[in-house]
């Protein structure tokens, strides 16, 4: 006997306009803990369940902006809710090509990436009933949408009204990112449903006490970044890069607490560019500490420093944290654009330094923010550390390009900026950061 699923304590009532509307469009934005992509695919599950009940085989397009994030997302929150709503038995799961399948009907889910629009608007899909732009904000832009959408719709079936297509995503701080301006401008169209929601919206108690804790830690050591991550809310960018308040000294690791490894970032420049080398170490805690910064500066040398003589100082500094800490590197990352220096010490050492995937500055930046944000980044208060505060301190937005979807930093003394990038970006998931 099938056990009784009451859709109605499973879904927020925040979103019930949202699950029965009949608009074509349907937008979910807001912070961070709404819940709105788990209503999302099981909305998207019970409507293919409706039709394969009436033995219609029919498909649903899922798609993020870039096909490496399809399997960690959409796929496993459409997995996630075929499970929860006891139908996951009913399906068969394919990892290559994404494809989840109905075993009676052949209805299914296909997923996409929209780093390939040829693909989007060239495919053969058929009886199509729905849409879903996961993490909207992330696209390249609307062209994106506008480019798929009419390819889709030509391709519903006859006995639906029309494709539903669903956006969500959590709005970027700056407001005049590109979606930020077009889902103003699509507030009084018709067709379009547009919803925000935050964590305080779930009256069903879905959220944990832990995560509760979490957004509190947020919402008490970076006010500002609380109001953008969980409400949802467009705070702008300000001038300055980050809340210095949160850059914790430190005099020595603390007692109650261990380091469990440690990391190396490098930002190297040779004629006019200073290198820097950076050590975090990670606390059995959580807490991620700077313990110790090399930093060279060619301006005003007659002799500049070679990459042999930059690996050997690398070489150097590396020893020296071992050394002090009784412990080896769990990684070292550099600039995935730095080739001599790379090359250098790799025939020097034999030891292979890891080439950072880097993403727009402005989400690498996000992302040390949120570490800052949470109260759990230190740094040992020594000399050889104050350039690394110095540089954070002066870090500027450009004043001319904060009006702009693409707003740049100043690159004035901001290399031990960018190897603390390096380190967070390339470890993201060992910190505990999700995106």
């Amino acid at each position: 006997m099938s056990k009784k699923i009451l859709l109605s304590r499973m879904v927020n009532p925040h979103f019930y306009k949202a699950w029965t509307s009949d608009k074509p469009y349907i937008v979910l934005k807001g912070g961070r803990g709404s819940f709105k992509s788990s209503v999302i695919s099981m909305r998207l599950v019970t409507m293919v369940k409706h039709w394969n009940q009436l033995n219609k085989r029919v498909s649903v397009i899922c798609i993020r902006e870039n096909a490496s994030y399809l399997h960690d997302s959409v796929y496993s929150q459409i997995k996630w809710a075929l499970t929860i709503l006891h139908m996951d038995d009913e399906y068969r799961f394919f990892k290559s090509p994404l494809r989840i399948t109905h075993k009676r009907t052949g209805s299914t889910f296909y997923f996409y990436g929209a780093d390939d629009p040829m693909k989007l608007k060239s495919n053969i899909v058929d009886n199509v009933i729905a849409v879903w732009y996961e993490e909207a904000a992330n696209f390249k832009g609307y062209e994106v949408f506008d480019q798929a959408n009419p390819t889709f719709i030509r391709q519903k079936p006859s006995y639906v009204d029309h494709v539903t297509v669903y956006y969500s995503y959590n709005p970027p701080k700056n407001p005049y990112a590109w979606i930020n301006e077009w889902v103003v401008d699509r507030e009084h169209d018709p067709n379009y449903l547009i919803d925000t929601s935050t964590y305080l919206d779930d009256k069903w108690g879905f959220t944990t006490k832990q995560q509760l804790d979490l957004i509190e830690q947020y919402k008490k050591t970076d006010y500002d970044y609380y109001r953008w991550l969980y409400l949802g809310e467009v705070v702008g960018l300000g001038t300055n890069v980050y809340n210095m308040d949160n850059f914790q000294p430190i005099k020595e690791l603390p007692e109650n607490d261990y380091l469990v490894t440690w990391f190396g970032a490098i930002d190297a420049g040779h004629e006019v560019s200073a290198t820097t080398f950076t050590a975090y170490g990670v606390t059995r805690l959580d807490k991620v500490i700077l313990l110790d910064t090399y930093y060279y500066s060619p301006m005003g040398k007659t002799h500049k420093k070679p990459p042999s003589e930059l690996a050997k100082d690398l070489k150097a500094f590396i020893d020296k944290i071992v050394n002090k800490y009784d412990m080896l590197p769990e990684k070292l990352t550099i600039d995935s654009a730095e080739g001599a220096l790379d090359n250098q010490f790799y025939n020097d050492y034999a030891i292979k330094l890891h080439k950072v995937k880097k993403l727009k500055k402005v989400d690498m930046i996000d992302r040390v923010q949120n570490i800052v944000a949470q109260g759990r980044f230190y740094y040992l208060d020594i000399p050889d550390n104050e350039i690394f505060i110095k540089e954070h301190r002066n870090y500027r937005w450009d004043e001319k390009t904060l009006e702009s979807d693409d707003p740049k930093v100043i690159k004035e003394g901001d290399h031990t900026c960018d190897s603390f990038m390096y380190f967070v970006r390339d470890n993201e998931r060992l910190l505990g950061l999700k995106y």
